[in-house]
């Protein structure tokens, strides 16, 4: 029986993978890789923005270089906070919780 859920649970994994990887607002939609800029023009100010340090990377040709790397929050929703993670001005990561 168990062997049965496994492929289910993996399938339900991806699809919820798949999901955080945008979020709309109103009628725009913003995805990862989208620039903080795009993300102010279509969702408009956050209610928290933070600055949560920096983070070390390695370009395409092996130099490196800090960027900064930010948490902006949105909501709540239909009782929901979205959590964006930017670094370097890039989207990087949706999350979404439910407020209690």
């Amino acid at each position: 029986m168990a062997r049965h859920l496994l492929p289910l649970l993996c399938l339900f994994l991806a699809t919820a993978a798949e999901a955080a990887s945008t979020l709309r607002c109103g009628s725009a939609l913003i995805s990862l890789d989208d620039l903080s800029s795009e993300i102010q023009a279509k969702c408009g100010n956050p209610v928290s923005r933070d600055n949560l340090g920096y983070r070390e990377v390695v370009g395409y040709y092996g130099y490196t270089s800090e960027v900064l790397v930010e948490e902006w929050i949105y909501g709540p929703r239909n009782g929901m906070y979205y959590y964006l993670r930017l670094e370097g001005n890039r989207l990087v990561k949706i999350e979404s919780k439910r407020s209690n």
